[in-house]
């Protein structure tokens, strides 16, 4: 696409607000019938449990995925009281608001941390009716 011909009219404006309202009202009814579902899931096959259902032409599966995590501050106490050090990491990385509060106060200047900062950038689009 070529940016000289891109032409943004009045219609294609009303079209996308027009779609994200409907995206949306469509969004809330999916969540309301999901819930639904796993509240179906849960009586007949059982919480946290996957399942099928069959009704007419349509099949309903719920699949479970399992994530584990450890406690940081429960599992790093217990292997150090099990001496396993080599067992926890140590993370080093800038307290960004420490950081910014030494340059206001003088301690640090901008010039300390030359090539150390990154920018990102994300777009976001909004249209809204006038």
């Amino acid at each position: 696409m070529n940016i000289e011909n891109l032409l943004l009219t009045e219609d294609m404006l009303a079209r996308y607000y027009d779609l994200n309202k409907l995206k949306k009202e469509i969004e809330l009814e999916m969540s309301q019938l999901k819930a639904s579902f796993h509240t179906h899931m849960d009586k007949y096959s059982g919480p946290n449990k996957k399942g099928e259902f069959i009704e007419g032409d349509y099949r309903l599966l719920r699949q479970i995925r399992k994530t584990e995590k450890f406690k940081e501050m429960d599992t790093v106490e217990r292997l150090e009281e099990l001496q396993m050090h080599d067992l926890i990491q140590v993370v080093k990385k800038p307290d960004d608001g420490k950081v910014k509060a030494a340059i206001e106060l003088g301690l640090l200047r901008e010039e300390d941390l030359e090539g150390c900062r990154v920018a990102s950038y994300s777009q976001a689009i909004s249209v809204k009716r006038v």
